[in-house]
């Protein structure tokens, strides 16, 4: 049964640094592409960041330039690097994986972040 396990949130002041990890199980890692969404409270899930199987990635602009995504196909995981967070990045963090050839299309449980001074 594939499962994506997300863990690394926590609280953190503004300005402050986590990063969270995805770790995939029952799934061929190196040939999803990968993201990471958020969903606020009262909001939509929305896109943060995706990797897709051959590296490349893409970043919602409000976070281009203070997140950084990656994966370590090795170890079926996938990273979120999160600095200089701001209040408005508290939400819960939901890995999702995708294989558009077959439509498959996993997700995680999520992992709460709250910024907060």
């Amino acid at each position: 049964q594939v499962q994506l396990v997300e863990s690394g949130g926590g609280l953190v002041q503004p300005g402050g640094s986590l990063r969270l990890s995805c770790v995939a199980s029952d799934i061929i890692f190196s040939a999803y592409d990968m993201g990471w969404y958020r969903q606020a409270p009262g909001k939509e899930r929305e896109l943060v960041a995706t990797i897709t199987s051959g590296g490349d990635t893409n970043y919602a602009d409000s976070v281009k330039g203070r997140f950084t995504i990656s994966r370590d196909n090795a170890k079926n995981t996938l990273y979120l690097q999160m600095n200089s967070l701001k209040l408005e990045d508290t939400a819960v963090y939901y890995c999702n994986a995708k294989r558009h050839i077959f439509q498959y299309d996993y997700w995680g449980q999520g992992t709460q972040v709250t910024v907060s001074s």
